[in-house]
């Protein structure tokens, strides 16, 4: 079969023209949607028959306002189509259900017509129309789950490849309720040696190798081939892609890119041409949720600083009073894209003069004044950093901002360094929370708490955050900090 043929000037036309990245949907996805906005629908109506005798026009907007919002928010959110736990669903769907009563009030507030509601039916209707989405999600689960074991037709998938990219794959094909796939196996590439111990680890059987590929797929009756390669394989794609044509089974390529060191990866289209970012800051690839996490930011901080004040001004005046020297310590640090900022902490030792690196606090250390201890132990001399937060060099959550010094230092002996200033820097983070809070005295150290920061820039959301920001209270019980 010859398939180098130049193709007709029509045929590229169309080619070019055809999106390479498509939704695929089921009628399963769009029933529990519309189930969900039915149940939300059905109880906004009774609520509100209930309560005033009549559905008036004002209500019925509210219904299409939220049918709407539920339309884009579940279906960018991946409400339907990401296979989790019934806890993680459930939280799922109510960072969802929150984000469009959000959504609503937003409406409401520039419309000017929340007055127009009775605040009784709103009270009720929130959480009521949540409990029944939670009940139509497990109902429709079980029901799907019946379905799929009486009358379902498994599609048989066969994986090519065994790596941690083919692994993930196989779990989670196999756990997904809403996919007919089911993994029967693996074949490995060509000239890989058998391994033993990662054989175990693999949930279905290996078959064999590539070159036998055309007898697995006849032997086990195999319908669809995932094709999960390491990248310095990727050249063997296109030969077996030609060489299974013939076969009538669905070839999809799933990219192993597991083994490179990747940051808020992603994968998008422009111009019908899929691209894959290896290494993006979420400040440009999710402007939207960031620019929630900024308003988010400068509402807490500002409210922080009234409720302290108090606080801030004793704090001011036993520092003046401990040591000769200013109240607030600024200090250069590196923040978001290596761009270099001025850090607020209350003054916490005797003015002194640093080296070339500066030097840590330590235990015991005779340059700490005595109520500098206190502050830094409970960390209230991070306080007027809200400043900074307010005027954006920081975030309230995010990695630590280092001194300009440390970072020359550890940015040639620690792997990936600098990636964590590809978002603002924080007051705390999942660092800090996770026990990596203080001195930093040996490289392990610095290096887990890198490890830390990348991990919360790949995994970055606004509700991360709010998980951070209510455990860092427990994390300031921490004896490590001096």
């Amino acid at each position: 079969m010859d398939l180098n043929v130049s193709p007709h000037p029509n045929v590229s036309s169309l080619n070019r023209s055809r999106r390479l990245l498509k939704n695929h949907e089921t009628f399963t996805f769009w029933f529990q949607l519309a189930a969900d906005i039915g149940v939300v629908f059905f109880t906004l109506y009774l609520l509100t028959l209930l309560k005033t005798g009549d559905f008036d026009a004002h209500y019925r907007f509210l219904s299409v306002i939220t049918g709407l919002s539920m339309c884009g928010i579940y279906i960018t959110q991946g409400i339907y189509r990401k296979a989790a736990s019934h806890v993680k669903n459930i939280v799922r769907l109510g960072l969802a259900w929150m984000l469009c009563i959000i959504a609503i009030l937003l409406v409401g507030f520039v419309t000017k017509t929340t007055e127009m509601f009775s605040r009784q039916v709103m009270l009720l209707w929130v959480p009521a129309a949540f409990v029944m989405q939670i009940i139509n999600h497990v109902c429709i689960g079980i029901a799907i789950k019946r379905y799929k074991e009486t009358f379902g037709k498994h599609l048989k998938v066969l994986v090519v490849g065994d790596g941690s990219t083919a692994r993930h794959l196989i779990q989670n094909l196999n756990g997904n309720r809403w996919l007919p796939d089911r993994v029967v196996g693996v074949v490995r590439g060509n000239g890989e040696a058998p391994d033993i111990a990662m054989a175990a680890t693999l949930p279905v059987p290996i078959l064999g190798h590539m070159a036998g590929i055309r007898h697995v797929i006849k032997e086990h009756k195999i319908r669809r081939i995932y094709l999960a390669l390491p990248v310095e394989h990727s050249e063997q794609i296109q030969g077996l892609h030609i060489d299974l044509l013939d076969m009538n089974v669905d070839v999809i390529w799933a990219p192993d890119i597991s083994a490179m060191r990747l940051l808020n990866h992603s994968v998008r289209e422009v111009a019908g041409v899929p691209l894959i970012s290896l290494n993006e800051s979420p400040l440009t690839s999710s402007r939207v949720s960031m620019k929630v996490k900024s308003i988010m930011d400068k509402i807490i901080a500002s409210i922080a600083l009234l409720m302290l004040s108090p606080l801030l001004v004793f704090i001011a005046i036993a520092v003046k009073r401990s040591s000769p020297g200013p109240v607030f310590f600024k200090q250069d640090r590196t923040g978001f894209d290596g761009t270099v900022f001025k850090v607020w902490k209350f003054r916490s030792m005797k003015m002194h003069t640093d080296g070339e690196v500066v030097q840590q606090a330590s235990k015991e250390d005779p340059r700490v004044t005595r109520i500098g201890k206190f502050i830094r132990r409970s960390s209230i001399d991070e306080l007027p950093q809200l400043f900074n937060v307010l005027d954006g060099s920081m975030s309230l959550v995010g990695p630590r901002p280092h001194a300009v010094s440390h970072n020359n230092y550890y940015s040639d002996k620690i792997n990936a360094y600098l990636a964590r200033h590809r978002i603002k820097p924080g007051i705390t983070g999942l660092a800090q929370i996770s026990g990596y809070r203080g001195e930093t005295e040996t490289i392990d150290k610095m290096e887990k708490r890198v490890e830390f920061d990348l991990a919360y820039i790949n995994n970055w959301s606004v509700w991360l955050d709010i998980k951070i920001l209510l455990k860092t209270p427990a994390s300031l019980l921490s004896k490590d900090i001096y």
